[in-house]
């Protein structure tokens, strides 16, 4: 019988690229690879990389070398690289990281099995020559459903003779093994129908990402994803649910929703209003207590969805609106639309119907040709905006960018003291922000309690995974013993900078069940719902 191969899943960047490599851990399960957390452990270690910035390059090259070196002294055969930046650099990264034993594109994906196999065997897998992926798929959105390109992340076709393959594909297109699903192990997606995703998780947290689509048909002339990531393409809704469900009976309570833009979400499944009816069917998935939306664009944002956004029990009222500035000179070099006004009017319209809404958003400073005006403007908005979350970014030239040829560059110098001087300022104000919620109710999903100094941590409704604060739960009921995935509803009684410090109300009685996977659910597994 032969030797089980164990393989490790490093993975970098965005939510996104977390739900890229349960993919990844589904495929290679599935084809009965051995998953380990620590890549020492591993016979392979899979780096999945970012490429958006040049600081997150730079962490995906480190932890590339790093997986590198224990093959001096450990188990690590193979240091093989995916995602972003492999895909957009492909045979350019090969040539200048030999250290790495195969780059691989999202096209291989699909075969990642057999891919490992053959660099574990002593093989060489030629890496692509990177390509804009843009242009893979139809102009019209509408087309774009029947296409056969290779999307991480989206569904897989189940056919009857128990073989997975992308979405739209034949039964043999993808070269991969046959998988039947009877033998699929334990935690292993998908669990019934013809279109589900192929998933494993890779942690047993109550929050889990669900992608809503791929791609990106913005023009930003700062921003290379589209080139890397390819156009638009919605996943169907019926996918989406069933990806939910299945996630319930793993033990997740809340969902995210993560795109490069959830504003577009059905237009190219001849609904551009998809999302605010796909909302009120996810809240009410056995399980599931909190759905989230991230990735939103102002110049799509519509009074429907903020009106589901704001009034579905069960969904959050957060926006994670990507302003990037609010000097319309600046907005127009970015080909983006909008400014000041129009922005807190949208801000107005949302906390008039939700109060107490979270609001997080991200800028760039020192954009080419960006005057004093403009960041002064950028400085009035933020002001007046109270946003929860400040994410300040310092320009800088990404390869391929309209930007990249502009003139008018501001000196590094200039760039760097921009930023210094805007993070400084978001800094105070969302303290601030947090201070306004003072008094406040706030529901609490546990997240993490420290045995030793019984500090409880977690997060409210306003506050998503990883970015925007956290809450910090004191009581002084001895009974009281939250469990990580538990919700508590507590009272805001004091703030550190960005976090809340919140008492939980009602003492032990506050804490509600965590949540667990159900044996009906699990024998149920995912419904298809029409789409």
């Amino acid at each position: 019988m032969p030797e089980t191969r164990t393989v490790a899943l490093v993975t970098l960047g965005c939510a996104r690229n977390e739900v890229d490599s349960e993919e990844l851990a589904g495929r290679l399960a599935a084809d009965g690879w051995r998953l380990v957390e620590d890549a020492a452990d591993a016979d392979v270690a899979v780096v999945n990389t970012c490429g958006f910035v040049e600081a997150a390059k730079k962490d995906s090259v480190d932890a590339l070398l790093e997986a590198n070196d224990l093959k001096d002294h450990g188990r690590t055969q193979a240091v093989v690289a995916v995602g972003c930046m492999a895909e957009r650099y492909g045979k350019e990264l090969a040539d200048a990281l030999p250290e790495a034993d195969g780059v691989l594109g999202f096209d291989d994906y699909a075969d990642i099995s057999e891919r490992l196999r053959t660099i574990l065997a002593g093989g060489v897998h030629a890496p692509h020559t990177p390509r804009d992926r843009r242009k893979l798929l139809p102009i019209t959105p509408a087309e774009r459903q029947a296409s056969t390109v290779a999307l991480p992340g989206h569904a897989q076709e189940v056919h009857p003779n128990g073989g997975l393959s992308p979405a739209g594909q034949g039964a043999a297109a993808d070269g991969g093994p046959a998988v039947d699903l009877a033998d699929l192990p334990e935690g292993v997606a998908p669990a019934s129908g013809p279109r589900a995703p192929l998933r494993r998780r890779l942690d047993s947290g109550p929050v889990a990402s669900v992608k809503l689509a791929s791609g990106c048909d913005r023009r930003c002339t700062f921003c290379a994803i589209p080139s890397f990531r390819g156009s638009f393409i919605s996943r169907r809704p019926s996918d989406v649910l069933g990806e939910a469900r299945w996630l319930a009976t793993q033990g997740v309570s809340e969902v995210m929703l993560v795109s490069e833009n959830n504003t577009s979400y059905g237009k190219d499944l001849g609904d551009i209003r998809l999302l605010e009816t796909l909302l009120p069917e996810l809240a009410a998935v056995d399980g599931i207590e909190r759905v989230r939306v991230s990735y939103l664009q102002p110049a799509e944002m519509r009074p429907g969805l903020i009106d589901v956004l704001t009034s579905t029990p069960g969904v959050v009222p957060y926006f994670d609106l990507s302003f990037q500035h609010s000097a319309p000179a600046v907005l127009r070099a970015m080909r983006r639309f909008g400014d000041t006004e129009r922005f807190l009017d949208l801000l107005a319209s949302i906390r008039a119907k939700a109060p107490s809404a979270g609001v997080r958003s991200n800028f760039i400073v020192g954009f080419p040709g960006e005057t004093e005006d403009d960041l002064a403007e950028l400085e009035r908005f933020l002001s007046a905006a109270r946003l929860d979350a400040i994410g300040v970014f310092g320009y800088s030239d990404e390869d391929g960018t309209e930007a990249a040829g502009y003139d008018g560059k501001l000196d590094d110098d200039v760039v760097a003291a921009r930023l210094a001087r805007v993070s400084r300022l978001a800094e105070e104000l969302t303290a601030q922000r947090a201070e306004e919620r003072l008094g406040d109710t706030v529901r609490v999903l546990v997240e993490a309690v420290d045995e030793e100094t019984g500090e409880v941590t977690g997060r409210a409704d306003h506050q998503a995974p990883e970015t925007d604060g956290q809450v910090m739960l004191f009581c002084d009921d001895e009974t009281w013993q939250p469990r990580p995935g538990s919700y508590v509803t507590a009272k805001v009684t004091g703030t550190r900078g960005v976090d809340l410090v919140a008492e939980p109300l009602g003492g032990a009685a506050s804490v509600g069940a965590p949540a667990s996977p159900g044996d009906d659910a699990a024998a149920a597994g995912p419904a298809v719902v029409g789409r």
